[in-house]
């Protein structure tokens, strides 16, 4: 087992391309269902801001800035968990086995997010697109743990 800081710096790059993927898909999704690119991103900031964040569509700083933000942090963390559970799938050959596993990353942390954390702290961005819409940010969310994860695990046989 890896100590917190190898965690940590493994977790990186997968949880920075989850994050990217997830929050482009958020917003094209965001983009069809409500016209506004930036809904989606705006919803995840209501753990700070409250309701309010619900009903803004412009991109702010306030808003925007900081859902992303924690949305970003929020991905860094699983990415993390990823990297640190999925250990053993990483030295199996080909790429089938790490989207395998980053899929039910993403599904555990679509689980954790939506049953077992209080609303308050729940992403929110539920409330603005639709549960089709909710799978393919999480399947975005996948793609990109396991484009880190090859990166990361490239050298192994």
């Amino acid at each position: 087992m890896d100590n917190w800081k190898q965690v940590i710096i493994k977790g990186m790059l997968p949880g920075t391309l989850a994050s990217l993927a997830s929050t482009g898909a958020l917003a094209l999704r965001s983009k069809e269902e409500t016209g506004s690119l930036y809904a989606g991103a705006n919803a995840i900031s209501h753990v700070i801001w409250g309701d309010r964040a619900f009903v803004h569509d412009e991109p702010t700083w306030k808003y925007t800035l900081t859902g992303y933000a924690i949305h970003h942090a929020s991905s860094h963390f699983w990415a993390s968990l990823f990297e640190q559970a999925a250990g053993k799938v990483f030295d199996k050959d080909g790429v089938v086995p790490k989207l395998a596993a980053a899929a039910g990353a993403s599904a555990v942390a679509c689980f954790v997010d939506y049953k077992l954390t209080p609303q308050r702290l729940q992403p929110g961005f539920d409330v603005r697109v639709s549960k089709r819409s909710l799978a393919l940010v999480y399947g975005a969310f996948a793609v990109g743990l396991a484009a880190g994860a090859l990166f990361n695990h490239r050298n192994r046989p």
